[in-house]
């Protein structure tokens, strides 16, 4: 096929030697089938911003960290620099987060380099050397779905281990392949530690697991996979290999308002001290 403007960079360089056809296009980027000498890989070509049609970018850039002070600045006011800086930003974060996951033992594609704003990586395949399918497209029984549905809260488990978040778990990211699922497209992948809406993208990925899979096996509609990995996370229990209950104890305790309230007064006692001391003192 035709070389794309955005790989030809690439061939100039001497890193791709053949495009070979498109393998998707998707709201962040698309994919082509590449070969690199004697090896069959993937690029992953990520769109302008102005063409994805991801929202909230800015939710999951909390925490991002920058080269310095200059391009952080930049990226808060919105500039051309600073969108330019964003933008890269974004790529990154997916090369970034592939290696971390790589060794932390989560199962994602081998990322290569990233050049000119393409993702050059392992092309997953399945056991017959084809392209690995999505679990979209996946035929499942309840077994399967169960199989599935547990290596993967195992994967979530180990990249929460790792500080990441996926942020945008479905079954359209991720591929089956001979030895189970592989996770990949990462580029909205937050840390764990470093995002305040960090807790409500993991109980999200983990609650779409749970919703697809729960159409092959119902026993999983209901359960609380997310909330209880993030607690076990808060409380340094987490370890990959965890066994999970997808049940979480509820706090029925009454809240004693009347205490709360006497707090709340007493903080404001305390200012209104502290400012009448300070205008005494001064």
């Amino acid at each position: 096929m035709k070389t794309p403007k955005r790989l030809q960079p690439l061939v100039e360089e001497g890193l791709v030697d053949e495009v070979m056809r498109q393998l998707m296009s998707g709201k962040e980027a698309t994919v082509y089938v590449v070969r690199c000498g004697d090896e069959i890989r993937c690029a992953k070509v990520y769109k302008d911003a102005a063409q994805r049609s991801f929202r909230q970018a800015a939710t999951y850039q909390e925490g991002r960290k920058v080269k310095n002070s200059r391009q952080a600045r930049a990226m808060e006011k919105g500039s051309r620099y600073g969108r330019k800086v964003a933008e890269q930003a974004w790529h990154n974060a997916e090369v970034d987060a592939l290696y971390r996951l790589a060794a932390a033992g989560v199962r994602v594609p081998t990322p290569y380099l990233c050049f000119e704003g393409v993702l050059l990586m392992e092309l997953v395949v399945d056991a017959a050397g084809n392209a690995a399918p999505r679990l979209n497209d996946v035929a499942l029984d309840e077994a399967t779905a169960l199989a599935l549905h547990d290596a993967l809260l195992g994967q979530v488990v180990r990249m929460l281990c790792a500080g990441v978040v996926h942020g945008d778990l479905s079954e359209f990211n991720i591929l089956v392949d001979a030895a189970g699922p592989v996770i990949i497209d990462l580029p909205q992948a937050v840390d764990a530690a470093g995002n305040n809406d960090a807790s409500a993208m993991l109980e999200r990925d983990v609650d779409n697991l749970a919703f697809y899979f729960g159409q092959f096996a119902p026993q999983l509609n209901g359960t609380r996979y997310g909330k209880e990995i993030w607690a076990l996370y808060q409380a340094g229990l987490l370890h990959p290999g965890i066994a999970l209950s997808g049940q979480v104890a509820v706090d029925d305790t009454p809240v004693d308002v009347d205490a709360v309230l006497q707090e709340v007064e007493d903080v404001r006692l305390e200012e209104e001290a502290r400012q009448r001391y300070l205008q005494s003192a001064g």
